[in-house]
């Protein structure tokens, strides 16, 4: 079975600190335990928190992944390469039995695909009945018919092709040939003098003779002052007679039209599903830029393997990378309530009620005897920091603030001056859009038939968090707009006063929040909420307990 890619630890598609930072570090953790196949990557754009914690600690940020079906690039491709449209249908057919094809790829100089020729292309040129004029209308060079005649030059220059006339067998005498033979034409000719001459004279364009003859130099010679290309060839005139038309270009014979083709970057279930519908065995495969690198068939996707990927910070299938549904996941390590995503297989799955994902890899770290290094210890530390806010969140425990303080021991950071540096850091919301800010931390979750989003931001300046709030509003009324949610909420967090504003929208909005927070809206879209910090503690428990009324 072929290995696609190394195990992908990913966090949720508006990843925070926490779930990027706990991501690298659990990648760590399992690379340094089985000697490596694991990868840190992300399911979405990072924010100004997290840009300063991975620049803090010299860390690069995780390569984004928007999606883990398995694409065309991850399967083995048949690598047949690209043939020129003017080798001739014996080359073409000698080379798929060489290469075991069925399909030949006909590309340009650049690499571009110009057309495609299937073995049954070829069966049908050697079967199907052409009237003679059949290898200058198919523009054949002179080099074809050379190398398929397995030809030596006698007289003549082989550049060019073979672009009028017919192919005719001289079989006659020259009186009879006269009726026959025309200027341009191409004769079959044995070992006879007087043939050899008259059809010079007629004025054909090319002379094969038959079971290696040779010429005259009187032949010769007329043949080069009339530009008379002679051809030897070891066969027999019958023989050379059914070769000459394998000859031809397998331009001539390739489709064009409606070609059906496949990018790297397509996702393999879409192209099975266009596969079925198709009767051809092989389809040509382009990259990026839209050249021809290969080819794959039906067979193809038999031992094909699924992604397999780690989830931390989130078990809900929405917030998690797409795709999911058609990956192998092979642990979740969460510190969420637990969500609705499925298996097929069964997992290892730790989840914890603890305030960071980043604790728990932590305490995976000590329970494994792994040396934590300082750029791990300043990535665990600051997602705990982050996602309790400095230890003023209700979700934050006993464990979170030990692990915090020991992991900056070890990253040597002062846990005060770099929260606030940190938050400073992840504030500045004045040179962000609406939209930026919106998407920040964002889920989005499902219960009694209603699917809402919740984000949230957090700033230590009350003034910077009333000033987005109008912005904030006008966009979710767009968003809502837009279908696809019954609701949305909005958290505008104040680390400092330990408050948060929430801004809300949708029919059923006002009445969740008021059982949800026993506060009364003045403006009929927003509430004040003293003592709220924590989403998943403090809200998300008490909205869902409103829905379910």
């Amino acid at each position: 079975m072929k290995k696609i890619d190394d195990i992908i630890v990913t966090g949720h598609k508006s990843p925070d600190t926490d779930s990027i930072c706990s991501a690298i570090a659990y990648a760590n953790l399992k690379n340094t335990i089985n000697g490596g196949g694991y990868r840190a990557m992300r399911a979405g754009d990072i924010n100004k928190e997290t840009e300063y914690v991975l620049n803090r600690f010299g860390v690069e940020c995780p390569e984004l992944i928007e999606d883990v079906r398995t694409r065309v690039c991850d399967i083995e491709l048949k690598k047949v390469s690209g043939v020129s449209g003017e080798i001739s249908i014996k080359e073409a057919y000698l080379k798929m039995k060489k290469e075991e094809a069925v399909t030949l790829a006909i590309t340009n100089n650049d690499g571009y695909l110009e057309g495609l020729i299937s073995i049954g292309d070829i069966a049908s040129s050697d079967m199907d009945v052409y009237d003679n004029t059949i290898v200058s209308k198919a523009n054949t060079s002179f080099k074809n018919i050379v190398d398929t005649l397995d030809g030596k030059v006698v007289a003549g220059n082989v550049e060019g092709n073979f672009s009028s006339g017919k192919v005719f067998i001289g079989a006659n005498t020259p009186d009879m040939m006269d009726e026959y033979l025309s200027e341009g034409d191409l004769v079959i000719l044995g070992n006879r003098f007087e043939s050899q001459y008259f059809a010079i004279e007629k004025g054909v364009r090319c002379i094969v003779l038959g079971s290696s003859s040779t010429v005259s130099p009187i032949i010769k010679r007329r043949a080069e002052e009339k530009g008379c290309i002679i051809i030897s060839s070891p066969y027999d005139t019958f023989t050379i007679a059914r070769l000459i038309d394998q000859s031809m270009p397998v331009k001539y014979f390739m489709s064009t039209k409606d070609l059906l083709t496949f990018s790297i970057d397509d996702f393999t279930n879409d192209v099975k599903e266009t596969m079925a519908k198709n009767r051809h065995r092989y389809f040509p495969v382009l990259d990026e830029n839209g050249k021809y690198i290969g080819q794959i068939s039906k067979r193809s996707f038999l031992d094909t393997d699924k992604k397999k990927v780690i989830l931390v910070d989130h078990n809900e299938r929405n917030q998690a990378v797409n795709g999911i549904e058609f990956a192998d996941i092979l642990e979740i390590i969460d510190h969420h309530r637990l969500g609705n995503i499925e298996t097929i297989n069964p997992i290892f799955f730790r989840n914890q009620p603890l305030g960071c994902t980043a604790t728990i890899v932590y305490k995976m770290y000590n329970e494994n005897n792994v040396k934590i290094e300082p750029h791990i210890a300043g990535l665990l530390c600051s997602a705990i920091l982050s996602d309790t806010l400095m230890f003023r969140s209700p979700t934050c425990t006993a464990d979170d603030k030990e692990a915090a303080e020991k992991l900056a021991e070890i990253a040597g950071v002062d846990v005060q001056a770099h929260a606030e540096e940190m938050f400073k850091a992840g504030s500045d919301l004045a040179s962000k859009t609406p939209e930026e800010i919106f998407y920040t931390d964002y889920k989005k979750f499902n219960a009694s038939n209603m699917s809402f989003g919740v984000g949230q931001i957090t700033s230590m300046n009350s003034s910077d968090l009333e000033s987005i709030k109008p912005e904030i509003s006008k966009f979710m009324d767009e968003l809502l707009a837009q279908g696809g949610m019954d609701m949305l909420i909005f958290m505008l967090t104040n680390i400092i006063d330990e408050s948060t504003t929430l801004v809300f929208k949708g029919a059923r909005a006002k009445e969740v929040i008021q059982a949800a927070t026993n506060a009364i809206s003045t403006d009929g879209e927003s509430v004040f909420a003293p003592g709220m910090v924590s989403r998943k503690k403090q809200l998300i428990p008490q909205v869902l307990a409103a829905l379910q009324q």
